[in-house]
């Protein structure tokens, strides 16, 4: 996914695929249109094709490729519907991170999960392997956050829809490239969002 980045992105990425026909793809948008409408784009532009999984992870190396395997084997092999790589489900997994930032996320998930219910450590992770049937039974049009919250958003949803979720201990390293997206616009529209969704599942009208 591109949204118009001025650093060359786009570029960069049509040299590598030729290296790689028919196995890498470029989604290019015109320009900003949010972070979570970027995935939902992806999701869509997934789900006209045959793939049985479907990957969201972050491509500035803060999410390692090669934990990719063990969050398709948790769907693959184990029978979750959704497999996340989780930075605190066995302690805090992040490297090169500031305090303060570490704190601050940990402390997002704790609040999601007290208001929510969800038993999910890492409920702002962006490293996720979805079965297919999990982006087909929600409606995706429906998705409402388009910062951190979206995370979160995808995750209560299948929750709610009693979906087989695991979390999978990864290490994240932050990135070394490259600006952070958190906000106090972000930062806002999780904390309130989080409590509509919860008041609007209690009285069945949160769309699903």
């Amino acid at each position: 996914m591109d949204d118009n980045s001025p650093d060359g992105t786009a570029g960069l990425v049509k040299n590598q695929m030729k290296a790689f026909p028919g196995r890498f793809f470029l989604l290019e948008r015109p320009g900003k249109l949010g972070f979570g409408s970027a995935y939902i784009a992806g999701f869509k532009w997934a789900l006209k094709r045959d793939y049985p999984y479907v990957f969201e992870m972050d491509a500035d190396h803060s999410h390692s490729p090669n934990d990719l395997i063990y969050l398709l084997n948790a769907c693959e092999s184990d029978g979750f519907d959704m497999a996340i790589g989780s930075r605190y489900v066995t302690g805090v997994n992040v490297v090169n991170w500031p305090m303060g930032r570490v704190l601050m996320s940990w402390l997002a998930s704790r609040y999601v999960r007290l208001i929510t219910g969800m038993k999910i450590y890492d409920t702002t992770a962006g490293f996720i392997c979805y079965r297919r049937e999990i982006l087909e039974k929600i409606n995706l049009d429906k998705i409402r956050f388009v910062g951190y919250a979206f995370q979160i958003e995808m995750k209560y949803k299948a929750y709610l829809s009693e979906f087989k979720i695991k979390e999978v201990p990864v290490i994240f390293t932050n990135r070394t490239k490259g600006e952070s997206k958190m906000s106090s616009g972000i930062i806002s529209e999780a904390i309130f969002g989080v409590i509509t969704m919860r008041i609007k599942s209690l009285f069945n009208s949160l769309d699903i």
